[in-house]
């Protein structure tokens, strides 16, 4: 005969590792004071809480009302690892929101996010990067990560964070050198860039060929491309089995050979029969990205002929690039609007005569 039977087991719909929320406006202020107590469990729950409630836009700018961003700063420095990685989580998630970008900047939190990049748990590293890679999506976001002075460390970090890391940190370099390129340069960003092009992993790889475009706009930053050896790395790349890298390593010997110098150094290490060969690729490439095969040729294409105009502009690579004018015809009749206009430049200035 069946008997009633009464479990010890909680409801499926409550989750214990989670605060319960209180009802409408009163929610926000219920887990602020949570995030005050003074008992560990409670500030934990209500960070999780925080984690899947800060999605909405409204409810940030409504956290940020009830003085939060102060009570998620103390955080930052809270005893307990957990309660830090959920913080930092907590302040990533609002920086997916222009609102929560901005309340970063102004309540100074990029420091006391950044504290963290040397945290002994990895998770507390991880959301600590990605909130700040975040924030440098914008300009004025940038301007405050190179204001606090956080490019030194974050090419430092480079050397020795985990894959994952690395890609946001040259992610946030990125960004970061688009308003200021003096501190990576001064801090060695150009021989850490290099060293990265040879990485096992071709996401790193690209983003590092891209990051030395970004640090070469400057004359220094071309001048130093050349004497830490970074073109040789850079032509092997034009061959990289990833046509991503290969775009990427076009754009930076585009930038590098902008003067004299580069120029010499890119044809002295085959840079001109490099993008020849990537120039003559079958239309019919392509690439597997995030198991989605996407074209990339125009891409690749429209970096190779940029960088093609700047050799051509050297009497020795001008010369051996006249062989491709008829290819670079086709290329302009069957591109598009950009395709059309550099390759109408790259045309002009191989068939130039004094």
């Amino acid at each position: 005969m069946a008997t009633t039977r009464i479990t010890t087991a909680l409801p499926p719909n409550i989750d214990i590792t989670k605060a319960e929320l209180a009802y409408g406006e009163h929610m926000l202020p219920k887990l602020n004071r949570q995030l005050q107590d003074e008992t560990l469990l409670t500030r934990q729950r209500a960070l999780n809480a925080l984690c899947d409630v800060l999605h909405n836009p409204e409810h940030v700018s409504a956290a940020l009302k009830v003085g939060m961003a102060k009570s998620l700063r103390k955080l930052l420095s809270d005893g307990d690892g957990t309660v830090r990685w959920k913080s930092t989580e907590v302040l990533f998630i609002c920086s997916n929101h222009a609102i929560g970008r901005d309340s970063i900047l102004e309540f100074e939190l990029i420091e006391p996010i950044a504290s963290l990049f040397d945290d002994k748990h990895d998770e507390a590293r991880l959301m600590a990067q990605r909130a700040i890679e975040s924030v440098s999506h914008t300009v004025t976001g940038a301007r405050g990560i190179v204001k606090a002075n956080l490019i030194a460390k974050l090419v430092e970090k480079l050397k020795t964070e985990t894959d994952e890391i690395k890609q946001l940190v040259l992610d946030t370099l990125h960004y970061c050198m688009k308003v200021d390129t003096e501190q990576a340069l001064a801090a060695g960003g150009m021989e850490v860039f290099t060293s990265l092009l040879t990485h096992g992993t071709w996401e790193i790889r690209g983003k590092a060929a891209r990051d030395i475009m970004d640090i070469s706009f400057p004359i220094d930053g071309k001048s130093r491309a050349v004497k830490c050896g970074c073109i040789p790395v850079l032509v092997k790349l034009l061959a990289d089995v990833n046509f991503n890298v290969r775009s990427q390593a076009a754009g930076a010997l585009m930038s590098i050979a902008i003067t004299t110098e580069g120029k010499k150094a890119s044809i002295k290490e085959g840079a001109v029969e490099a993008l020849i060969t990537l120039l003559k690729m079958d239309e019919g490439s392509e690439v597997k990205l995030n198991v989605i095969k996407v074209n990339t040729l125009a891409s690749v294409r429209l970096m190779a002929v940029k960088a093609i105009t700047m050799l051509a502009e050297h009497p020795e690579g001008r010369e051996k690039l006249s062989e491709i004018v008829p290819l670079l015809q086709t290329i302009k009749a069957s591109g598009g609007p950009m395709m059309q206009k550099v390759a109408t430049t790259a045309i002009n200035v191989i068939t130039w005569k004094p």
